[in-house]
């Protein structure tokens, strides 16, 4: 039921923006970014299931707890980055939105490299 709301806020949202497009009225990018902020807002509220889930699911990864934090990060940039790149897209910003995700990847590798280093010092170790 929530996601039938979330979706007719954001329909509602970009059913105005256009509207007011057409106008050619200043106030179309105000409606795209203040109903995107109104559903992250919302999302927000969420994020406590999110996190008890998250916390059981650590439990199961004891041993590797640093590598559950890594992927946990990853997933935070991810939405991070694709979320502000996606607004600046919106708002005509594309240069900016793709520097964004550039930043946004090279965040992710610089992040993961724990990782990637225990796997080829593994793999080191077959060989």
């Amino acid at each position: 039921m929530n996601m039938i709301k979330i979706a007719c806020l954001g329909l509602s949202g970009v059913m105005l923006g256009l509207f007011l497009r057409q106008v050619k009225s200043p106030f179309a990018e105000m409606i795209s970014l203040a109903t995107c902020l109104l559903i992250i807002f919302y999302s927000l509220t969420k994020l406590s299931s999110v996190f008890g889930l998250v916390n059981e699911i650590g439990g199961y990864f004891t041993a590797q707890k640093d590598y559950f934090k890594i992927l946990l990060k990853i997933i935070g940039i991810t939405y991070v980055a694709d979320f502000s790149a996606n607004i600046c897209r919106d708002a005509g910003y594309s240069a900016v939105a793709g520097q964004i995700e550039v930043f946004g990847k090279i965040s992710i590798l610089a992040v993961s490299a724990p990782i990637l280093l225990a796997l080829l010092e593994t793999i080191h170790g077959f060989l």
